[in-house]
């Protein structure tokens, strides 16, 4: 059984996705804390620096905000994006002047050092499609692995996007009728020519001046869309102008979802004591060995240990059981605590090859469980995993 569950309170408000009784992913809104990142602003460029192929631009904020030139000119493939771009045949002052106005949309929240990362590669979710303006592709979830229907999904969006529009299909559009998938794509094309008629009129305007021109889902919002389609059986919440806000939605939507009002939502299922697990560097395995996470502000590094298992055979089937075991509990932590960019996996090393590419393949397996899009590089001439995972909320 799958449950949404919203704890509501003056510091913040709590978002929990719960299995079975289990606690798998977690969010937190603060009041005090405004996220911007998917936020479109008009912005006005700042600074070029031609010798670093980018930009600053004001959006607003308190800091001027961060492109790239690789988020400016369209995307070479569905598959990679620009990463293999040689961006050294472009110059950045072909594409922004000072002073100019243009559309962005944030990726990236600012931090206590750094202004927020933003793109002109605009990006609106819907309920089975993402739209990218601007685009000449259509790309599908990896999750969605029966060729069959992904034929048949890419068809339907195809012959009904509009051109110059891309787009990504999402996992929820399994199974779904032609008439649902066109009406999403029709919603969200909509939503994006609002944004662009605010902006060109904006443009427009003697005083000129950095504002939101869309400001993008709440956790919570973003959540209901990406769950609502995807077996939830429950909403639980103890705050009467969410619980009214989210009952109107599934009237809108026409979903049959249970929706209930209740108090002690943190007491269900000892969620106090699955909450106060997260905040342990270290987590202890089953068979006795354990793993620890520790961030920092390149990457994540997770290191595996055999702790008090000891094993019963010999060394090779002893560490290939930690690693196995901690595999399962990696790919759970990473969706649970919300970790994203750079991970790096220190395995207790492997001498058979075949060993760590089932490592893989269950890892693999494991992700699917994750809305979130992960990325595994493979194992590095150091005997590390390496691999990526977008957040999907962050609470830095």
């Amino acid at each position: 059984m799958q449950e949404l569950l919203v704890s509501t309170s003056a510091e913040e408000t709590k978002i929990l996705l719960v299995e079975n009784g289990k606690l798998v992913e977690k969010y937190e809104e603060k009041p005090e804390k405004e996220k911007i990142e998917g936020n479109i602003y008009l912005g006005i460029v700042k600074n070029v620096l031609p010798g670093m192929q980018s930009a600053f631009v004001d959006i607003g904020q308190e800091k001027n905000t961060f492109i790239h030139i690789r988020d400016m000119i369209p995307k070479a493939s569905d598959e990679t994006g620009n990463k293999n771009e040689k961006f050294s045949k472009y110059n950045i002052k072909d594409y922004l002047k000072q002073g100019m106005p243009i559309l962005v949309q944030v990726r990236k929240d600012s931090t206590n050092i750094k202004g927020a990362r933003i793109s002109m590669h605009i990006s609106l979710p819907g309920r089975f499609v993402v739209l990218m303006p601007s685009q000449n592709f259509i790309t599908i979830s990896q999750k969605i692995d029966k060729e069959e229907e992904r034929e048949r999904l890419k068809n339907i969006v195809k012959a009904n996007l509009p051109e110059e529009y891309g787009a990504i299909i999402r996992t929820s559009a399994i199974g779904k009728n032609d008439a649902e998938i066109i009406n999403d794509i029709n919603k969200i094309v909509s939503k994006y020519k609002e944004i662009e008629e605010k902006f060109n009129e904006e443009k427009q305007n003697k005083n000129l001046k950095p504002q939101l021109i869309f400001r993008s889902e709440s956790i919570l919002e973003r959540m209901l869309t990406d769950l609502i389609d995807r077996g939830l059986n429950r909403i639980c919440v103890d705050d009467e102008k969410i619980y009214g806000e989210i009952f109107n939605r599934l009237k809108e939507e026409n979903k049959k979802i249970e929706l209930m009002a209740r108090k002690d939502i943190i007491k269900m299922y000892d969620l106090e004591n699955q909450l106060e697990q997260l905040k342990n560097r270290k987590i202890w395995l089953k068979c006795g060995g354990f793993i620890s996470i520790d961030k920092t502000e390149a990457l994540t590094a997770i290191d595996v240990n055999s702790g008090k298992y000891t094993g019963k055979q010999d060394l090779e089937h002893t560490t290939f059981t930690v690693n196995k075991e901690a595999t399962i509990e990696i790919a759970k932590q990473l969706r649970l605590r919300d970790i994203g960019g750079i991970i790096i996996i220190d395995y207790i090393d492997m001498q058979e090859k075949e060993n760590e590419e089932k490592i893989i393949e269950l890892l693999k397996e494991n992700l699917k469980k994750d809305r979130s899009k992960t990325q595994i590089v493979g194992f590095s001439k150091l005997n590390l995993l390496e691999m990526t995972r977008k957040h999907m909320w962050s609470s830095d």
